[in-house]
């Protein structure tokens, strides 16, 4: 197994996680706020979001989100570039998915277009952010839209059982 091999893996792992928080998922649960925190809606959205953000801006082209025209499936109309960096509890409360379940199948795309990219075996040693101490290379970044998905899904996971009284079954 190589390094390609082992970020292919774990990129699949956020989605693979997200269909099982998915499962049976009620529209009202999927966008209750406990405590005024994060919906699992806006944590999904995000886990998609933020990995389709970064993705663009490693390999140009377009982003999963126009090509699937995932705003329209959705029922959320942001702006390409927004990944939900910085928003309110009230940004969060006014995400509403109308389709809940397409959710996975957006995340799962996101996750087919970095295993697409990462196939094209890119130089994951190239430093493209210089501007950090030490400087960021594209392994880092890849490694860093995993990792960020992977801690939102668990956090989906998390509220799902605060709001459904339900487990993971692990």
């Amino acid at each position: 197994m190589n390094s390609i091999d082992i970020l292919i893996d774990a990129a699949g792992r956020p989605a693979a996680s997200a269909h099982v928080v998915l499962r049976d998922l009620s529209q009202k649960a999927a966008h209750a706020m406990p405590s005024g925190g994060n919906s699992i809606a806006w944590l999904l959205w995000h886990a998609a979001r933020q990995m389709d953000v970064q993705l663009l801006a490693l390999s140009g082209g377009e982003s999963v989100w126009r090509s699937g025209d995932w705003a329209q499936r959705l029922g959320v109309h942001r702006d390409e570039d927004d990944f939900g960096m910085g928003d309110s509890p009230d940004d969060v409360s006014a995400l509403q998915v109308s389709d809940v379940a397409a959710l996975g199948e957006y995340l799962g795309a996101c996750v087919e277009a970095l295993v697409a990219y990462l196939r094209t075996a890119p130089d994951l040693g190239e430093v493209i952010d210089a501007s950090y101490t030490p400087p960021v290379t594209r392994a880092t970044r890849i490694l860093s839209m995993v990792n960020d998905a992977v801690t939102h899904v668990g956090q989906a996971a998390y509220v799902r059982g605060i709001v459904d009284d339900w487990s993971i079954g692990v």
